[in-house]
């Protein structure tokens, strides 16, 4: 027999280290040494080493936080390590293993993993996701696909999936492509290989805004990030790409003054496109110099402006990078 595959598993906290606190609510509790007690059967397929990064909420991690745990990553696989588990909270899950993803340039597999129950509660999900997680990470086959998120028995590409539900056990999802693979009992099945492109960020930009568009929207929002200093700026517009007409010309003011804008759409799926040539519509929007990040939501896109302008982009290089 081969060697067993060597697996750091990083531990942040969220929900699948929390117990319920004497009715007040639930709280991070559990070690990652706590988490393997409640996982048997890892020593069969692999080695698992515990670094314990924090025992964070999801709503605790911020954009330092996200770029300091993927640079534990990539020491992680300098080390010798043949494949990363991530526990993280479900809230910005999603967000960190974007940014690790975009950061992560090897074959080596990185999984993200979370609960959406409790150890308080029935049928609590944390052993069965952390023990899936890691076979997909011992898996051979799953070399050079990425950065990865495991829940519910499925395995979904980092860049693709999103959290669609508050408190389903199968939230992540990938609304436009659908998933990886999957767990059919114990066996495990791959669809595809996604699609990967890594941006070369040592730094991430952290001053980048977030405005969602609404009807009669009047842009004081984009205003105001313009007068905090903020060097990008995301808007989720309306349908297709359009905005409002007094919006359209603040993001406009914005991008005069110097700031990469970035659109999305605040639609669960579908991409952004310059469809609409009236007053506000997309392709003007194109023509006033913004950027569009097609099939990317915003929290994601805001992830990804942090991570351009730490590369030293600007919006001709971010629309190039993003049509490769």
């Amino acid at each position: 027999m081969g060697t067993k595959p060597r697996i750091r598993l990083i531990f942040t906290g969220g929900t699948i280290s929390m117990r319920d606190d004497a009715g007040r609510g639930a709280v991070p509790v559990l070690s990652g040494a706590d988490l393997l007690k409640d996982v048997p059967g890892l020593d069969e397929f692999c080695e698992v080493d515990v670094h314990d990064f924090g025992q964070l909420p999801g709503p605790h991690m911020t954009p330092a936080r996200m770029f300091e745990l993927s640079r534990l990553v990539e020491h992680t696989f300098r080390e010798g390590f043949d494949a990363a588990v991530v526990t993280h909270g479900t809230d910005t899950l999603e967000e960190t293993a974007y940014l690790t993803d975009l950061r992560h340039r090897g074959d080596q597999p990185v999984v993200f993993v979370g609960a959406m129950r409790t150890s308080s509660q029935l049928s609590w999900d944390g052993p069965v996701n952390l023990y899936e997680a890691c076979r997909v990470g011992a898996d051979p086959r799953a070399k050079g696909r990425g950065v990865m998120v495991v829940m519910n028995s499925t395995v979904f590409a980092a860049a693709e999936v999103t959290k669609t539900y508050t408190d389903a056990l199968d939230t992540f999802q990938a609304p436009d492509v659908g998933p990886l693979g999957f767990f059919d009992g114990r066996e495990l099945l791959w669809n595809r290989v996604p699609r990967r492109r890594s941006l070369a960020a040592d730094n991430i930009e952290p001053r980048v805004g977030i405005v969602v568009a609404s009807a009669g929207d009047d842009g004081d929002l984009i205003e105001h990030c313009l007068r905090r200093g903020d060097k990008g700026l995301v808007i989720e517009a309306l349908g297709r790409g359009n905005l409002p007409p007094p919006m359209a010309a603040a993001a406009k003011r914005a991008v005069e003054a110097g700031v990469l804008v970035v659109l999305t759409s605040r639609c669960w799926g579908g991409r952004v496109s310059g469809t609409y040539g009236y007053e506000g519509g997309g392709a003007r929007l194109k023509e006033a110099g913004i950027v569009f990040a097609p099939g990317i939501p915003g929290h994601k896109a805001r992830i990804l402006t942090m991570a351009a302008l730490g590369a030293g982009m600007g919006p001709q290089e971010m629309k190039q990078w993003l049509a490769e």
